[in-house]
């Protein structure tokens, strides 16, 4: 018997890249509760519109939409809830310091499974692009994509 459960999940923030400049990445654990993990194994979540921020020293993740599994009683959990990241103390006074620089915010942008069975999302330290940045990525991104078709020709 098949089962419908991946250990294999990779859920991208692709905006993220476009909209924001990477400074820093951290891997960090996920609490979550037992449908959640199910929903996630089924690839059912989406990170595009994630946001974190701290609230008394402890680091949250907020907007993370993970569709209720299915299969649930009626003991379900609420789609869009905070959820608390895992962090060493040092990664997060450190992420605390840099924070509160203007224009710094934090973003997840991997939700995944690892190895040994854990959700794990990676966040980054990121600054806003300005409009004239996002051209350059196209660009960029139009120009790669040109050099790949002339290359398999």
């Amino acid at each position: 018997m098949a089962s419908k459960f991946s250990n294999t999940v990779s859920i991208k923030n692709k905006k993220a890249s476009f909209n924001y400049e990477f400074i820093d990445k951290y891997e960090a654990g996920i609490q979550l509760k037992g449908t959640e993990i199910k929903s996630i194994r089924e690839s059912k979540a989406s990170i595009k519109e994630g946001y974190c921020a701290f609230k008394k020293g402890e680091l949250f993740v907020y907007n993370i939409d993970i569709t209720p599994y299915s299969d649930a009683s009626f003991v379900n959990h609420e789609p869009k809830r905070p959820r608390k990241l895992l962090l060493h103390k040092n990664e997060l006074e450190k992420l605390e310091k840099k924070i509160k620089d203007v224009g710094l915010t934090i973003v997840p942008t991997l939700l995944f499974i690892n190895d040994s069975g854990k959700a794990k999302l990676m966040i980054a330290l990121v600054k806003g692009k300005k409009t004239h940045d996002k051209r350059e990525s196209l660009k960029l991104k139009d120009a790669k994509r040109q050099i790949d078709r002339a290359m398999k020709k």
